[in-house]
């Protein structure tokens, strides 16, 4: 992908968001960054010569407002980080919060799916373009540590490789991030213990450009799995058996297009 681009990311105060957003400008990109976090956000915006927009992932309309409003600010969209993400802190037992679920809820997954919902027509406007929502390696393996975490990260997974086949025939594709451990605010609580384990933690930078390789892929419905130490891979899902008509064997739908949503 050429550069000249439009990007708007959210959760761009700070880590994920933030990195890509600095490895966006060095290439020439304009980006707009939204975020809770204003001093923070303003800061990293300050800093690179961006735009920075105020908005609360797991607002509808708010993000339905800074989407507008980032794609008046330069003219169009093209690239869309949906990257706003919190860790949960509790289980489904005895350790289960309320309050806690549905903040998790909210943001890991509202803010993808209201995200994705705002981008569409501004990407469509452009002529197409990319997403790329974070997710994790959480989100492609049990994780028993965190259970309401890795359903939100299964949450975004699936809803990329459904919308992945849906919108490219606008030209938009769409791709899942899911790195494993790496250096940002969610480990903050486990860092000791996963450096004390010898589990090796994901560099910034090297997260920031996996999110640009996504961007730029030709893929779309896809996972981009990131291991530290390790170069970014699409991770190859395997496909489900299929059903089997009356005499046992493979049915094959006469129009395969016209197959209902299961």
């Amino acid at each position: 992908m050429s550069a000249g681009k439009v990007a708007l990311i959210t959760g761009g105060a700070s880590g994920f968001g933030a990195e890509v957003a600095r490895q966006l400008v060095r290439r020439g990109d304009s980006v707009v960054l939204c975020d809770v976090d204003e001093v923070g956000g303003q800061a990293v915006a300050d800093e690179i010569g961006a735009t920075f927009l105020r908005c609360d992932v797991s607002s509808f309309e708010e993000v339905v407002a800074t989407t507008e409003a980032a794609e008046q600010v330069h003219g169009g969209l093209d690239l869309v980080f949906l990257n706003a993400g919190i860790s949960t802190g509790c289980g489904i037992g005895d350790d289960f919060d309320l309050a806690t679920y549905r903040r998790a809820m909210a943001i890991n997954v509202d803010g993808v799916v209201f995200g994705a919902h705002a981008a569409i027509p501004a990407l469509t406007r452009r002529g197409g373009g990319s997403i790329v929502a974070t997710a994790s390696m959480a989100g492609l393996t049990g994780t028993a540590f965190d259970p309401v975490y890795g359903a939100n990260k299964h949450a975004v997974v699936g809803l990329v490789r459904a919308l992945g086949p849906a919108l490219a025939p606008a030209g938009i594709r769409v791709n899942a991030f899911c790195p494993g451990f790496a250096e940002t605010k969610i480990i903050t609580n486990i860092k000791s213990s996963l450096e004390s384990s010898g589990v090796p933690i994901i560099p910034v930078d090297a997260a920031g450009r996996a999110v640009l390789t996504a961007f730029d892929s030709d893929e779309t419905g896809q996972a981009f799995l990131l291991q530290a130490g390790r170069e970014v891979m699409t991770y190859r899902f395997r496909g489900i058996p299929g059903p089997l008509d009356a005499s046992g064997q493979p049915a094959r739908p006469a129009d395969p297009s016209g197959m209902p949503a299961l």
